[in-house]
């Protein structure tokens, strides 16, 4: 059982790794792919913010 919970938080640490720094163009260009439909809140404003009115940390 503690193998089990062991191996589901290092997947998740190793996802959450892989992702682009929120703000950054990759983040920019990842977020653009995606439906916004799809987007939360959090992305829609970290969008905004950072996307839009061009505040990217690249």
């Amino acid at each position: 059982m503690t193998k089990k919970i062991l191996a589901i938080a290092v997947a998740a640490l190793w996802l959450v790794a892989c992702s682009p720094a929120v703000g950054s163009k990759a983040w920019c260009e990842q977020l653009d792919k995606k439906p916004k439909g799809d987007w939360t809140a959090d992305e829609a404003g970290n969008y905004a913010k950072h996307c839009v009115f061009g505040n990217t940390t690249d």
